[in-house]
Parts: structure tokens; C-alpha cells; sequence
């Protein structure tokens, strides 16, 4: 008899739910090969290998609409995992690029030298969070950004780039000197920070409201607090703290 798995052992083994599975499976991603006489679930081989690819799918980023577009269309299950395999290579190409591009931040911001815009950013693609972006602003703030940050040349945006990490290293100067947030040398750099975020397509002046949540999220989003928190911990909750100030004294 063919191996099969029950739905609590394939979940295990996958280590995901039985929710997620019934949930594949409603939606026509992950059928079971069979439903027993109780009522149980159960998949074979094809299923595990079924299961396998959505989950790279889904770790590289795809929805589940597009994923069910990717199985419908890849009826050839090796020629479909050769082309994940070379996804995964590039991801892993990509991923080894971040460590060295961090251990060189951290190295070179621990013996007090130079950061180089290209350095830091070398394997961070901004288009990796067009999704996040089209959800939380909408298809028309996505394709502004792109479009606006297409249009700039290497150097331009290396220029960008690094006046940010200025910006975020004289924060984490001030905070190291013990410099109260609404100081005027402090709230000289939020100035500076804020006529940074001018430069981008926002859709006209930035409001305090959008100053001060964009200081909240610094704090709540792991991804963004890094780049202020490298400069020292609590880096991140001193900027949202000092943005306060200057958008209730300025805007």
C-alpha cells in the first residue's frame, strides 16, 4: 500500500496546521488523495511534493491567487521544481549578499569608519514589498514609488540612500551624548529627516499625521527599526520620540 499521511501528521511534518491544510484545500490548492469512511483527510506523495511547492511559493512572496495561477500552469512536477530550485539559489545568492552587507555595516560602525550607501544596501531590492505596499496604499502609491525611484540614475540613488544613513547615524550620535529630543541640535536633524521624506513622492506635504505614524512604525516594524537601532538600541524610540516633538511644534 502506497504511503499516505493523515492531515495532523502532514501538518506536523510540514510544520504548519491542520487549519492551513483544510484551508489549502478549500481553496483547491492541496486536495487530499482521499477522504476516509470517518471523515479524515489524507495525502500521498503527490500531495508532499504538491505541499512543498506552495510553501516555497509562499516563502518567496506569492499570494495565494498567484500560486494557484503557478500550479494550474506547471503540470510538469520536475520541471517545476527545477525552476524552484533556482529561485531558492538566487534567494540564497540574495540572503548571503544581506550578511555580508550587514557584517560589513557592523564592522565598519563599530570601528568608527565611513558607511557606503552601496555597502549597506547591496541585496535589498525595494521591489520585494510592492505587495505590502499596494495593500497598505494602493496600486497608484506603488507604481508613483516605482516609477519615481526607476527614474533616478546609480548615483542619484546612492545619494539618497546615503543622506538616510547620515540622518540615522547623528540620531544615534545624539541619543549616545544624551541630547534631549527637543533639543535644537536634535530637532535640527528631524529638519533634516523630514525634508529627506520631501524628496519622495508622497503626494504632497507631509503631514504631522504621517510624520508621527511613520515614527510609530520605526519602532513596531522590526525591518525599520534596524536601521536607526544599529546606531544603539532604544536608536529607533528616540527618533519617534524626537519626530513627536517636531510635528507638534511644526506642523
Amino acid at each position: 500500500m502506497a504511503a499516505e499521511w493523515s492531515i495532523q501528521e502532514l501538518a506536523k511534518v510540514a510544520r504548519t496546521t491542520s487549519r492551513t491544510l483544510r484551508h489549502y484545500g478549500d481553496l483547491g490548492l492541496l486536495p487530499p488523495s482521499r477522504i476516509g469512511s470517518n471523515g479524515y483527510r489524507y495525502y500521498d506523495q503527490e500531495s508532499l511534493v504538491r505541499l512543498q511547492r506552495i510553501l516555497l511559493l509562499r516563502e518567496l512572496g506569492l499570494g495565494l491567487p498567484a500560486i494557484a495561477e503557478v500550479l494550474a500552469g506547471q503540470k510538469d512536477t520536475a520541471a517545476a521544481l527545477r525552476t524552484h530550485l533556482e529561485l531558492l539559489k538566487q534567494e540564497q545568492d540574495r540572503i548571503a549578499r544581506q550578511i555580508a552587507s550587514v557584517q560589513t555595516t557592523l564592522r565598519k560602525t563599530e570601528a568608527g569608519e565611513q558607511l557606503m550607501a552601496d555597502e549597506v544596501f547591496d541585496g535589498f531590492d525595494h521591489a520585494q514589498y510592492k505587495d505590502e505596499v499596494v495593500q497598505r496604499w494602493g496600486k497608484e502609491a506603488w507604481e508613483s514609488s516605482d516609477r519615481w525611484w526607476k527614474s533616478k540614475t546609480d548615483a542619484e540613488k546612492k545619494a539618497f540612500q546615503q543622506t538616510h544613513l547620515d540622518i540615522a547615524a547623528d540620531y544615534g550620535r545624539a541619543r549616545a551624548a544624551g541630547l534631549p529630543v527637543d533639543s535644537d541640535e536634535v530637532q535640527a536633524i528631524v529638519q533634516r529627516h523630514y525634508d529627506w521624506l520631501g524628496t519622495t513622492p508622497t503626494g504632497g506635504p507631509i503631514s504631522a499625521q504621517y510624520f508621527t505614524n511613520l515614527g510609530e512604525m520605526y519602532v513596531a516594524d522590526p525591518r525599520f527599526a534596524q536601521n536607526y537601532d544599529r546606531h544603539g538600541a532604544g536608536t529607533a524610540e528616540y527618533v519617534r520620540d524626537a519626530i513627536r516633538v517636531y510635528a507638534a511644534a511644526r506642523l
